[in-house]
């Protein structure tokens, strides 16, 4: 699952934040970044509320009189917390609070993205793509002038 974990990321803060001044790009990158713990095969720190929470602060640290900077960077942490959600994280406790709830759960279990059965994660890659797809004709990404914004500064094109 990658589409799925963007589209997810990039829908929601489309829909809940509604700002012309967030960047997608790294709305995008914090949507996936927890999937690089894949390689390890078990969820790891970017699986936990902590992770998240690491970030976020991490940002808000080394952006200090960089207002510009730091609204680019908060993508990465605020797609994170969207994956914590769409990978179902929060349903196993132990991870989704450690160190909080103890020591264990953290590197214990396979990754909670891919409990589900193949077939669902299929649907759900298929859906995370038409959901891109829509993205796309929604706002005319097929134009130039507009994919050139949205690569340049990461920002959806305003749409009448």
């Amino acid at each position: 699952m990658f589409f799925f974990f963007i589209a997810a990321a990039v829908l929601t803060v489309l829909f809940v934040f509604d700002s012309p001044a967030i960047d997608y790009r790294f709305v995008a990158l914090g949507g996936v970044l927890p999937l690089v713990e894949a390689a390890t095969g078990r969820p790891l720190i970017l699986h936990t509320l902590l992770g998240s929470v690491a970030l976020m602060s991490l940002v808000m640290a080394v952006t200090v009189r960089r207002r510009i900077l730091r609204r680019r960077l908060l993508g990465i942490p605020i797609g994170t917390f969207v994956f914590l959600v769409a990978a179902g994280s929060w349903t196993r406790t132990d991870l989704f609070w450690w160190p909080v709830g103890g020591l264990d759960g953290i590197a214990e279990r396979p990754l909670p993205e891919f409990d589900r059965a193949p077939a669902v994660l299929v649907l759900l890659e298929l859906a995370g793509v038409a959901a891109l797809v829509w993205l796309v004709r929604r706002f005319d990404l097929t134009r130039p002038e507009h994919l050139d914004e949205l690569r340049r500064t990461g920002r959806l094109p305003k749409m009448a």
